[in-house]
């Protein structure tokens, strides 16, 4: 069990020893009942109050989190509420099939050591999961950094706190937009029917109601791996490794992300990106994923949803998401654009081997649809658009990602009455090539798509024209037959 007292205050932090954070050997697996229990209420009539900072941003197929009584707190900075020292923070709660899921996206106030800023961060984290009365715990995450040396500091931070039950993390190279050293995106679970095991830092598996989630991050070549074709190529074999431990093939895979550094740089005259996408090519042909049909879906090719998003240095990470099941009622429909050519299909000058990824993953589980969305950019047809113009980027890409999840397209694709709005967005992400268009490209996402938990990080695109990329995940519900 967990220790149930608060966090120790930031000026403690000096004392904390990190050198010698609990290891946990490759291949064990913990199983996960309860991250902690808050102590007993004291019996009392009074409804418990949510601090102000921590109420979720959005609730999608969900009831309220608390009472309508506890959902005004006062204004910050009073004398009832004083400096929150906590990060900025949203988040979106959803409750499907029993059991609850948070979205949620911390950004530290800038400024300050970087121990301060990661112990602000985990701090926020565990105030966000406290809110709820049922345990819940954090089963993946995305760690943007700043600088590459802090990525040391803050997985032996991570070791310390969460111990046997690590969250499959990412640590990627993009700076967050607003100046401080890191943000991060985390997933969270909870729910009594919910068997989560963290099988080892890369790996690990959520199962309910026949389902089972699978997620695989923090994957990065050895040094010895230079090229970026042998980088991607080793990400590939060892996701399908982690596939096996956990009981499954590639095949169930639906999301992937790869953040590549120097994603538009050369190696002997060809890009990066374009090596990343030959090693896919030959890796999906081999494991028959090369325009094969599907036991779900017998006509449709069906790629993973995927981003590839440039990072500092010359490195690669990678990560994805596979969903593992033989329930009957579970379909995958992976979606193009009626408004771009499909990525596999891209001539010769953008790749001398194209893409293989869908625009989207949708996959319908009883009466709800999950649709994640790939990186999306201002592209229509195969060109770029508006090259120079970020705020004109911005808007196209935002259009695109309408268009892709309207109704019309989904039915366009096999699934009828399954419209999905910007409004269904749980959360997305803003990769913003120049710090300089932050703000802009900011005030047209507030204006399009409202109080969703965003996270914005400046990243290289993989193109040298583009400026912004987009990418996110909606849930919504489907009508019953």
């Amino acid at each position: 069990m967990a220790d149930t007292n608060p966090l120790p205050c930031r000026t403690a932090i000096s004392s904390l020893d990190l050198s010698q954070g609990p290891k946990r050997p490759m291949g064990v697996s913990y199983e996960w009942q309860t991250p902690f229990k808050s102590p007993e209420p004291a019996m009392t009539n009074e409804v418990p109050t949510i601090c102000y900072r921590m109420d979720p941003s959005k609730q999608l197929l969900t009831q309220p989190v608390c009472p309508p009584a506890c959902a005004s707190h006062g204004e910050p900075n009073t004398a009832d509420h004083p400096p929150c020292l906590l990060s900025k923070q949203k988040h979106t709660v959803l409750d499907l099939e029993g059991i609850r899921r948070l979205a949620l996206i911390v950004t530290p106030h800038p400024g300050g050591l970087f121990m301060d800023q990661a112990w602000e961060t985990l701090s926020t984290i565990r105030a966000v999961l406290m809110q709820h009365p049922e345990p819940i715990a954090v089963t993946t995450q995305t760690v943007f950094l700043r600088n590459a040396r802090d990525a040391v500091t803050c997985r032996r931070l991570f070791e310390v706190y969460y111990q046997d039950r690590m969250p499959a993390t990412n640590y990627v190279l993009q700076p967050p937009c607003n100046g401080a050293d890191l943000a991060i995106e985390a997933w969270a679970v909870g729910g009594t029917g919910a068997d989560i095991r963290f099988h080892n830092e890369h790996l690990v598996t959520v199962a309910y109601d026949g389902l089972t989630w699978i997620h695989c991050a923090g994957i990065s070549p050895p040094p010895s791996l230079a090229t970026a074709h042998d980088q991607s190529r080793f990400a590939f074999e060892q996701m399908e490794n982690l596939m096996t431990q956990a009981g499954a093939s590639f095949h169930r895979v639906v999301r992937t992300w790869f953040y590549q550094g120097g994603i538009t740089e050369t190696e002997e005259g060809i890009e990066r990106y374009r090596e990343l996408n030959r090693a896919r090519s030959d890796f999906f042909t081999r494991h028959g994923i090369d325009g094969q049909p599907t036991r779900e879906q017998a006509s449709r090719i069906c790629y993973p949803a995927s981003t590839g998003i440039g990072t500092l240095g010359l490195g690669l990470a990678a990560s994805c998401i596979a969903l593992q099941t033989d329930r009957q009622d579970v379909k995958r429909f992976p979606l193009e654009n009626p408004r771009q050519t499909p990525s596999c299909q891209y001539g010769t000058e953008y790749s001398v081997k194209s893409p293989r990824f869908s625009r989207a993953m949708a996959v319908r589980i009883g009466d709800y649809l999950t649709t994640w969305i790939s990186g999306t950019a201002s592209i229509v047809g195969s060109e770029s658009r508006h090259p120079d113009d970020v705020g004109a980027q911005t808007r196209q890409t935002i259009d695109n990602i309408e268009q892709l999840i309207a109704g019309p397209n989904f039915e366009r694709h096999g699934l009828r009455a399954a419209g999905v709005s910007l409004a269904d967005l749980a959360k997305i992400r803003v990769y913003v090539k120049h710090p300089e268009d932050f703000e802009l490209c900011r005030s047209i996402c507030e204006e399009r798509f409202g109080n969703v938990p965003t996270l914005y990080a400046v990243a290289d695109i993989c193109r040298p024209e583009l400026l912004v990329e987009i990418e996110g995940v909606a849930f919504t519900s489907l009508p019953v037959k």
